[in-house]
């Protein structure tokens, strides 16, 4: 399903996620997109996106986001405010929340990409 509203894009991304469907989340991103691992730590394109995602797929999260933007032609920001639950290797429950932040593009069919995602919202 493609974001109509940059917005939009934490909540598919976060949907796709929590249904281990890495492909789906692959799908909002644009191919050079940029993923802030941790503070410090960037990966950029569609291949360090996925081993990115494939790795924290495992513990399988349980995400929930609420989302704005705000738009400037055809680039947006959008913040999130977001939880989730997992499951660490050791198998003990993991809690967690946050800020996060998405740098969005306006694609020429409509549809809104990420071109940079910082879940930790820079913090």
């Amino acid at each position: 399903m493609p974001a109509r509203r940059p917005e939009e894009l934490h909540q598919l991304v976060c949907q796709a996620v929590n249904a281990g469907d890495i492909p789906a989340a692959l799908a909002l991103y644009e191919p050079n997109a940029s993923f802030v691992v941790e503070p410090g730590k960037v990966v950029t394109g569609t291949e360090a996106i996925r081993e990115t995602l494939s790795g924290f797929i495992t513990t399988k999260p349980t995400i929930t986001v609420d989302a704005t933007a705000v738009e400037s032609g055809d680039l947006a920001l959008a913040s999130g405010t977001w939880s989730l639950t997992a499951t660490g290797p050791d198998g003990s429950a993991i809690s967690d929340s946050g800020q996060s932040r998405v740098v969005a593009r306006r694609q020429p069919n409509g549809d809104w990409l990420v071109v940079i995602d910082d879940p930790s919202g820079g913090g």
